[in-house]
């Protein structure tokens, strides 16, 4: 574990978090600045600008309403609140909003939860999002870890996609089940978990399609994919995991909703959060769908795929004073 350490240590990674956030935390602190410039106590003027700002930064409007709500209790109780309080009391209420997975099923230092050996995950989310090479970064990081890892390409309706995860494979040097285009995505999946548990897998990642027809489509390629998993690993997949493009904004929420609905969702990775000033999705997800943010990516590397914590997130948009 000792390279391991080096390269996912707390202090880097919160460095990277602060790096992969700058845009979102310069919109976002930069806003609240003005909205307290000449202000000694927070009133209903700082409150609604505090709110344009929260809005602003993709936080989206329901999460926003329940953090204004606090703010306008706390005002109420104490009667008086300083402005200087209002940054403290801002990164309390989005960490306590943040949806955070139980220690041992965090993938904290890309360990994997234990009582089960494989650990299947079947990946999911429209193409464009960055999921294959998020799938991609996710087996480079647990095979550095030291876990052996297995790939499925079982996105077979588009042909970029199963070459995308082969030099993905190819580079991280770890082993892949593929067929033609065209083949059906359940059969992959059904081979990639009988490679894995002949091969004694730690972990298996599925590709999914990321462009069907509609809700319904969807639900039933995914509920057949599941279905021939599980003829293999009864209790398979052991993780749903939604990949959601950040810069998109209040878009990614809108896929959150159509993928929840199709399927259950039982963590979120979000890419892209390093291009964008739209990080205050992260917030409105969580707090929207109660599914725990378990990766985010903040840059290029595959070592920019990082380990969701959500008070290293938070530090991420306060780090710079008000």
């Amino acid at each position: 574990m000792g390279l391991f350490d080096k390269l996912f240590g707390k202090k880097e990674q919160q460095q990277a978090v602060d790096q992969g956030l700058q845009k979102t935390r310069e919109g976002f602190l930069g806003k609240i600045t003005k909205a307290i410039a000449g202000k000694s106590t927070v009133d209903a003027e700082v409150l609604d600008n505090l709110e344009d700002a929260l809005v602003s930064a993709d936080v989206g409007v329901e999460t926003t309403v329940a953090i204004i709500t606090q703010l306008e209790n706390r005002v109420a109780k104490d009667k008086y609140l300083n402005t200087a309080e209002l940054n403290v009391i801002l990164k309390r209420e989005i960490e306590n909003m943040l949806i955070s997975a139980p220690a041992d099923d965090s993938y904290e230092n890309y360990e994997l939860p234990r009582g089960h050996s494989p650990h299947v995950i079947l990946v999911v989310g429209v193409n464009g999002v960055g999921k294959t090479t998020t799938i991609g970064k996710l087996a480079h990081n647990f095979h550095k870890a030291g876990k052996s890892v297995l790939l499925g390409a079982a996105d077979t309706f588009r042909a970029a996609a199963v070459d995308q995860l082969s030099i993905w494979s190819e580079r991280t040097g770890v082993d892949i089940v593929k067929k033609e285009m065209g083949s059906d995505p359940a059969s992959v999946a059904y081979d990639t978990i009988i490679s894995g548990v002949a091969r004694k897998s730690d972990v298996i990642i599925i590709d999914t399609a990321g462009r069907l027809h509609n809700k319904v489509h969807l639900m039933e390629e995914l509920t057949k994919i599941k279905r021939v998993i599980q003829k293999v690993i009864p209790e398979a997949p052991h993780e749903v995991m939604l990949v959601l493009d950040g810069s998109t904004g209040q878009n990614a929420l809108e896929q959150a909703r159509h993928f929840t609905a199709a399927t259950d969702v039982t963590a979120i990775a979000i890419t892209k959060l390093d291009g964008t000033a739209k990080g205050g999705v992260v917030l409105a997800i969580a707090s929207q769908f109660k599914i725990p943010v378990k990766f985010i990516g903040v840059g290029e590397k595959a070592t920019d795929l990082l380990v969701f914590d959500k008070q290293q997130f938070v530090n991420g948009l306060f780090d710079a004073p008000l």
